[in-house]
C-alpha cells in the first residue's frame, strides 16, 4: 500500500511512558505551557502572552539561523550561508503572520489589560536588538535598558563591537577580487554600515553579469529578502500598534506608533536597494 494510513497503536505499544521520554517531556510542555501567566481576569491577555512569547520563538531561531550563516560567510561556506539565510525568510514569514492574529484584539480589549503590563514593553526585546546589531542596525545606546542584567549586555556589547552579516558579505566580496574600499573592511564595526560607492558598485558587477557571479548574485537575493522581511514585520508591528492604541505612548515609555514609524525606515543593506535604479 503506497499511501500513508493513520493507525491506532498495537495494544500495549507507546502508552506506558513511566520509564521513557514522551512528546511532552522531549519538548518540555509542563515548562512551556505553564508560562503563561496573565496578571488581569480578562480573557483577551491569554492572546497578547502567547503572541509574544512565540514571537520571542521564532527570534531564538532566527537568531541561531544568523550565527551560523554569519560563521559560514566567514569561513567562505556560502552555500551553508544561503541555506541559513532562507531558513530565516521561512522565519519572518511566520513572524509577520502572528500580527494578523494579534490584530484582531481590539482597543477595548487591551486596555481591559494594558495597565497590568506596568512598565514592559517590546522595546525591551533583547533578541530583537541582537537581531538588529546581527543585521548591521547597531546602536550603541540600544543596550542600556539591559544594563541591569550583565550576561544580556555582554551578548549584545559583543554584538555590537563584531561585524555584522552584511560586514561578513562584503568582506567576501573582496576575498572574491571586487574592488572594495581597503577602510570600509578595517572600520569600527560598532557603527551602523553607511551607504558606500566601492560596495555598490561591486554588486552591480554582480547584477550585471549573474552567470560570471552566480553564488554572490544568489547571496544578494537572500539579503534583500530578509531586508524586506524585517522591513514587512515592522510595518505590521506598526500598523496593528496603530489600529490598537492609536498614537497613544507605548508601554514603557517609547513613542508608540511615532517609534514605529521610523523603524519602518530603515534599510539594513542600502547598496542592494540603490543599484536596482541603475540596472
Amino acid at each position: 500500500m503506497n499511501r500513508i494510513e493513520s493507525r491506532e497503536p498495537d495494544e500495549g505499544a507507546h502508552t506506558d511512558f513511566a520509564a521513557r521520554m514522551s512528546y511532552g517531556d522531549y519538548l518540555q510542555l509542563p515548562t512551556l505551557l505553564s508560562a503563561q501567566r496573565p496578571l488581569s481576569d480578562t480573557d483577551d491577555e491569554l492572546l497578547f502572552i502567547v503572541i509574544h512569547q512565540s514571537t520571542e520563538l521564532w527570534m531564538k531561531l532566527a537568531l541561531h539561523e544568523l550565527d551560523l550563516a554569519i560563521a559560514a560567510l566567514r569561513d567562505d561556506r556560502l552555500p551553508q550561508a544561503l541555506k541559513n539565510l532562507a531558513r530565516v525568510g521561512r522565519i519572518q514569514a511566520q513572524m509577520i503572520q502572528s500580527w494578523d492574529v494579534l490584530s484582531t484584539m481590539t482597543p477595548a480589549e487591551y486596555n481591559a489589560f494594558r495597565g497590568a503590563l506596568g512598565q514592559s514593553s517590546g522595546f525591551q526585546s533583547w533578541q530583537n536588538r541582537r537581531i538588529e546589531f546581527l543585521l548591521g542596525n547597531k546602536q550603541a545606546a540600544m543596550i542600556e535598558p539591559h544594563r541591569h542584567d550583565a550576561a544580556i549586555s555582554a551578548l549584545l556589547d559583543a554584538a555590537l563591537r563584531t561585524p555584522s552579516l552584511y560586514d561578513e558579505a562584503i568582506a567576501l566580496l573582496a576575498r572574491r577580487g571586487l574592488a572594495i574600499d581597503a577602510a570600509l573592511l578595517q572600520r569600527d564595526f560598532c557603527q551602523a554600515h553607511a551607504s558606500n560607492d566601492s560596495v555598490r558598485a561591486a554588486w552591480l558587477r554582480v547584477y550585471r553579469d549573474p552567470d560570471a557571479y552566480w553564488d554572490l548574485y544568489a547571496l544578494a537575493e537572500k539579503l534583500v529578502d530578509v531586508d524586506d522581511g524585517f522591513q514587512q514585520w515592522r510595518f505590521r508591528h506598526m500598523t496593528t500598534v496603530k489600529r490598537i492604541i492609536g498614537f497613544k505612548r507605548g508601554t514603557g515609555g517609547t513613542a508608540g506608533v511615532g517609534y514605529l514609524k521610523r523603524a519602518v525606515d530603515t534599510v539594513l543593506f542600502p547598496e542592494l536597494w540603490d543599484l536596482r535604479t541603475e540596472l
